[in-house]
């Protein structure tokens, strides 16, 4: 059930990082070549928005959920990166740009390509993928039961 958990964690960090982490980003690229005079409240949302991504990944890094948490964000990045360093028009076709769309995700596509082609994805995916790495990661949690049992063991004589 830890697993399962984990992999709908893992789908919903995914898409906060390549739509969140998208947007923000295009919206930072686009106030810090266009300043303008109301303060840069766009800017302030977009920051907020990153600060708000990186919390959320290293919650998911740092924390004790199934390693999937972080495995399913870390395979779709990296396997993106490597369809870029393979195949760059495809991997680019892939970025939702088309005018059909709502605005939103075209502007969160504007930042993906900028992330994606700077090798961004592809540090974010590495570190993602090392948590799985960590035996402890996979094992369950240990109960009070069973830290009792071996107590007891450990207070009865036996041979040396």
């Amino acid at each position: 059930m830890r697993h399962i958990g984990g992999f709908l964690i893992g789908l919903i960090v995914t898409a906060g990082l390549l739509f969140g982490g998208g947007w923000a980003t295009n919206k930072a690229m686009v106030e810090a070549t266009t300043p303008t005079t109301s303060g840069g409240v766009q800017l302030w949302i977009a920051l907020g928005t990153m600060a708000a991504v990186g919390l959320v990944l290293g919650l998911v890094i740092a924390g004790r959920v199934s390693p999937l948490a972080t495995f399913v964000p870390s395979m779709a990045l990296l396997a993106w990166t490597v369809v870029y360093a393979l195949d760059m028009n495809r991997a680019v076709s892939l970025i939702p740009d088309e005018p059909t769309m709502h605005a939103l995700v075209v502007e969160a596509g504007h930042g993906m390509r900028a992330l994606l082609t700077t090798g961004v994805f592809a540090m974010l995916g590495v570190a993602l993928f090392l948590p799985v790495l960590m035996p402890s990661r996979w094992a369950g949690r240990r109960r009070e039961d069973e830290e009792y049992e071996e107590e007891e063991e450990a207070t009865v004589p036996g041979y040396f």
